[in-house]
């Protein structure tokens, strides 16, 4: 933790608090889950997602970098109470990691992380599908941004907030157009009835 006259970094260039490590480390350890999960069921095959999947990837990986730097560096740009934003960041990081963990849970086997689409797959309208498309991709948002609240600086926010969104909307493209060529007329009429990751808005 980052000590300064305005009171401490949660998430600092040199040091992140442990309940920011151990929020980190719970997510980290449920990817490779699901990753490990993948291959052991041979869906590792990515020549569908056209390059989205590592777009995704860097995009949510380099604004996490880059909102644990920017405190130590930019200092002028700390949020005032550090501890109230640190509260804030870790409970919207929890609630994009059940969100993201309901989604899979609720797709069960037919989840995965690479981009295959069977003709005989069911659209599912149950649990979070019911509001919206990419419930998992919400929670992956939720988890980027809860990271650049806690990091207690405005500039770590903005890349939180920026940043993963744009390295979803390729690959949100990418599927849809994959789920609408193979599902036809049964995805579309998803699509007319739900928004894409946020409820109400988009």
């Amino acid at each position: 933790m980052l000590s300064g006259e305005d009171g401490y970094y949660v998430a600092g260039m040199y040091e992140l608090s442990a309940p920011y490590q151990v929020s980190i480390f719970c997510w980290f350890a449920f990817e490779i889950g699901l990753l490990v999960r993948d291959l052991v069921r041979g869906k590792g095959r990515s020549g569908r997602d056209r390059g989205t999947r590592w777009i995704v990837v860097l995009s949510l990986g380099a604004a996490i970098v880059l909102a644990w730097l920017v405190p130590g560096r930019v200092p002028e740009a700390a949020t005032p109470a550090p501890v109230g934003f640190a509260v804030a960041g870790l409970v919207v990081m929890w609630t994009g990691l059940a969100v993201r963990a309901w989604a899979v849970l609720t797709l069960g086997g037919s989840f995965s992380t690479y981009l295959q689409v069977a003709a005989d797959q069911a659209v599912v309208t149950r649990g979070p599908y019911r509001w919206v498309r990419h419930p998992s991709y919400t929670g992956l948002l939720l988890i980027g941004l809860g990271f650049g609240i806690g990091a207690s600086n405005w500039l770590s926010l903005v890349i939180c907030a920026v940043m993963p969104p744009l390295g979803l909307l390729p690959r949100i493209a990418v599927e849809e157009s994959e789920l609408v060529g193979v599902l036809g007329d049964r995805y579309r009429s998803y699509q007319s009835q739900t928004y894409r990751l946020v409820p109400g808005l988009w």
